[in-house]
């Protein structure tokens, strides 16, 4: 009897240990390989408040986190029609570590992410991808299995749960996914009428152990970041070619100093901030310098069969295929003032803006 508690407890032992391991191989290659020689030009920032500059490096390094909100948007594209097994874990896994390899080469051009940055990422890239290989494992095969025995209708559940996962891909464009109210959702889940009784206990089940399982993950993240601070959510930048008074009459945008045809303006980040960016450059104004910085990256979308179009503007990063969509992902590095010059040509193609990713 000893004996085989023994053997037991050995086989999880090595089970967890290989585990671990494999969770790390991406970061051990990342840390090792996904370098660059850093480029040595200069940039004299016009934004020298130190509160408001950020390094340049975490234009790129800040996509990683967003890949996750893009997965989870994925997922309730795919929940509009369809079931969570359709759904490509794998392929969005796949997507965070190959898209991180190419952006920390660029971001060690620019100075590269400092050690915190870094291994926040990588905690977050680990974490993902055993959230992501526990769905695949659970949805592929029991969630499939109660899926086919429901049908082609399907129940409350699952219709509730496709109306949670594209609430909080919404809610994910501009709030930290660890203040969503997954207890809320949890409630809600249960109070669905079970009409399909085998698939509406399954779901109350899964989906709901998962909610509550990140409901206390939440808490615990809220309570380290109210311990260590909240992240900074406004951001300066430097525009010329419009006057104050213009600038003033756009939502969201703050006059912080006019220098001569420069103005500095104060806006907030995030989703925000790209429709803010656009607003600026539609109204005939050009953005030079954003947190301090001449250089930044943009994601745009590009329906499957463009490869082989020429893209205008910036340089191409990374190529990833979009999570629920029939459509890759461009990651492109440009200088700052070239973004007129990139929505310009954006405007004449069936590539569009996705997103600007500001420090």
């Amino acid at each position: 009897m000893l004996n085989r508690a023994w053997r037991l407890i050995k086989w999880i032992t090595l089970a967890t240990a290989l585990l671990v391991v494999l969770l790390l191989l991406p970061v051990g290659y990342i840390e090792l390989f996904c370098r660059h020689d850093p480029d040595q030009t200069a940039y004299t920032p016009i934004i020298t408040e130190k509160e408001f500059q950020r390094a340049e490096a975490n234009s790129y390094l800040t996509y990683p986190e967003w890949h996750i909100v893009y997965a989870y948007e994925g997922l309730a594209k795919v929940l509009e029609t369809g079931d969570e097994h359709e759904f490509d874990y794998l392929s969005s896994v796949r997507g965070f570590w190959s898209s991180y390899c190419a952006l920390n080469r660029r971001a060690s051009r620019h100075g590269g992410g400092d050690f915190e940055t870094r291994s926040t990422i990588h905690t977050i890239g680990v974490s993902f991808t055993l959230e992501m290989a526990m769905k695949a494992i659970y949805e592929e095969s029991l969630g499939r299995l109660f899926a086919e025995l429901r049908g082609a209708q399907k129940s409350p559940q699952d219709i509730y749960s496709a109306t949670m996962a594209a609430d909080y891909a919404q809610f994910l464009q501009q709030v930290p996914w660890y203040q969503y109210d997954f207890d809320s959702a949890v409630n809600a889940l249960w109070q669905q009428p079970l009409s399909s009784l085998v698939r509406g206990w399954e779901r109350r089940l899964a989906l709901g152990g998962e909610w509550k399982a990140k409901a206390a993950y939440a808490r615990v993240i809220a309570s380290a970041v109210a311990a260590t601070g909240q992240a900074q959510l406004r951001i300066r930048s430097v525009v010329k070619g419009l006057p104050s008074y213009q600038l003033t009459a756009l939502a969201d945008i703050d006059i912080v100093r006019d220098e001569s045809g420069l103005v500095v303006i104060e806006t907030p980040r995030y989703r925000k901030f790209t429709r803010i960016v656009q607003k600026v450059s539609d109204a005939g104004g050009q953005i030079v310098e954003i947190a301090g910085n001449d250089d930044i990256m943009v994601s745009i979308i590009e329906p499957f069969g463009l490869v082989s179009e020429t893209l205008y503007t910036g340089e191409l990063i990374s190529r990833i295929t979009r999570d629920g969509y029939q459509s890759n992902r461009l990651l492109v590095g440009l200088k700052v003032s070239q973004l007129p010059d990139l929505l310009a040509d954006l405007d004449s193609s069936t590539r569009t803006l996705e997103h600007i990713y500001d420090y």
